[in-house]
């Protein structure tokens, strides 16, 4: 293992060019291309996390207070899933795909042969660390690159252990870490790469884009989004209402990308689902939840505050029907639901990514589709129901990273 100073380097714009460089080298010696460096990386990856899981969760813990079962789930089973779905999947990945020829040619043969583009930079999200940081490595490991991962500064411990890891079970000449905070993530940006993978919010997106645009490198980005709930009146209340408390507050206090962001219902249900709500919530939480060692904490006093604002609006302040208790010594807000939120407020425009669950009311529920597609593409959009009319018109009407109808965030989980 080496030394926290050899994993921290300060990484200007000239040391970020010769890491480049040192990394193209590397590639260049086209040891990356074969299958068998490819398997070993992933084995050694899967190998680590079995070696290094109470570590990974610690550092976990310390970051968001994640609980053991949510980061040993989320994070490392996910992984450890998406190795083996590519050691299984990675001879036929990188075979040559036969292609067609025309009669001009005959008689001729023609086939189309995948290729690694080279040395990609992964910069990664603070809210699920461990994974989005080597979930996306695992494909350009797969493809035959050499990489640099830059890991969210926000979540610290995550990111030291990462730097170690790396370099103790990886090819350290052909995948580094870069440990950091702006300064570090802008140097690596000025850099000429063959793909850039993002993980995060659309601000630092628009800046890692137009970093991009520069060397015109390709791009992969996820980010987040509104992703609404529409909940009908023909359902089982209850399992409804759980499975929408494991989405939102079970993924990281809903500190996540796909967690349900507000709930659609109509105006004659909503108590009925508030009071479903208030029953659950205290059964997951107990009744004090500041006090639960089930939810995660906020990140940071930056996003406390943040969350804060949202509550804190004066047209909202008065909506609340649950929760919006606050711990800002431990950075913890209680799970809180807001009942008939203004459509103008700041809660329904930004994206919450904390523990905050505004009810929008309708007259009737077909009317929710038009809420939705008013507003930007979300991430995910979910609906509860039990009609087949209304489940078709929501994969015909709305447009999503994905639709889940009777669940949330389980679609994340189908490798």
């Amino acid at each position: 293992m080496t030394s926290e100073v050899e994993n921290k380097p300060v990484i200007c714009t000239e040391s970020a060019k010769e890491l480049v460089k040192e990394l193209r080298a590397s590639f260049a010696t086209g040891k990356t291309k074969s299958y068998e460096w490819r398997l070993t990386q992933l084995n050694a990856m899967v190998k680590m996390m079995e070696e290094k899981e109470p570590q990974i969760v610690a550092a976990l813990h310390d970051d968001l207070s994640k609980p053991e079962l949510e980061s040993s789930i989320y994070e490392i089973a996910m992984l450890k899933n998406s190795c083996r779905l590519a050691v299984k999947n990675m001879k036929h990945w990188m075979m040559p795909e036969k292609a067609k020829t025309s009669l001009v040619t005959f008689p001729s043969s023609a086939e189309i042969v995948s290729e690694p583009l080279g040395v990609v930079l992964v910069i990664s999200a603070w809210n699920y660390p461990f994974l989005l940081s080597l979930d996306p490595i695992v494909g350009a490991i797969a493809a035959g690159n050499a990489i640099v991962l830059k890991p969210s500064e926000i979540a610290p411990a995550t990111s030291l252990l990462l730097a170690r890891l790396v370099a103790e079970y990886l090819d350290s000449s052909c995948i580094k870490v870069v440990e950091g905070a702006v300064p570090e993530t802008a140097a690596l940006l000025e850099q000429k790469w063959d793909k850039i993978l993002y993980t995060g919010n659309g601000r630092v997106a628009r800046i890692v884009m137009a970093a991009a645009a520069k060397h015109l490198t390709p791009v992969v980005m996820e980010l987040g989004g509104k992703c609404p709930v529409i909940v009908d009146s023909d359902i089982n209340l209850q399992v409804a209402t759980r499975r929408i408390i494991a989405g939102k507050w079970g993924c990281n206090n809903g500190q996540a990308c796909i967690s349900p962001d507000y709930i659609i219902t109509m105006k004659d249900y909503a108590q009925k689902l508030i009071d479903s709500f208030k029953c659950e919530l205290e059964r997951f939480y107990g009744k004090n939840p500041l006090e639960s060692k089930d939810l995660s904490r906020i990140v940071n006093s930056n996003h406390f505050a943040r969350l804060s604002k949202l509550l804190d609006e004066d047209k909202v302040s008065s909506k609340i029907v649950h929760g919006g208790e606050r711990d800002k010594e431990n950075l913890k807000i209680t799970p809180t639901i807001l009942l008939d939120v203004p459509r103008d407020s700041l809660i329904m425009n930004e994206e919450i990514f904390g523990p905050l669950l505004p009810v929008f009311l309708v007259d009737k529920v077909e009317d929710s589709f038009d809420v939705i597609n008013s507003g930007t593409k979300p991430l995910a959009a979910y609906l509860f129901t039990n009609k087949k009319k209304l489940k078709e018109k929501f994969v015909a009407t709305v447009s999503a990273g994905g639709l889940v109808i009777n669940d949330t965030t389980v679609h994340v989980i189908y490798y």
